[in-house]
């Protein structure tokens, strides 16, 4: 079974919501990602952390952080 879900990205000022997809079964490994997504989250974070906002925009949600207090 498949469960999609959204993961939070913080790097720096930013913060991303990059959708992804669990992957339930009997194993003990589950819930999981797949590879792609995995993959995903690793792009989007390098993206934030270059501060490549079009780039994590492909993938993700991407928000600017500010301190309000």
């Amino acid at each position: 079974m498949i469960e999609r879900t959204t993961k939070l990205i913080h790097i720096g000022r930013y913060a991303a919501e990059v959708e992804v997809d669990l992957i339930v079964d009997e194993t003990g490994w589950s819930p999981y990602l797949s590879h792609e997504d995995a993959m995903k989250l690793d792009r989007v974070r390098r993206a934030l952390k270059e501060e490549d906002i079009a780039a994590a925009a492909r993938e993700a949600k991407v928000f600017e952080l500010t301190e309000v207090a």
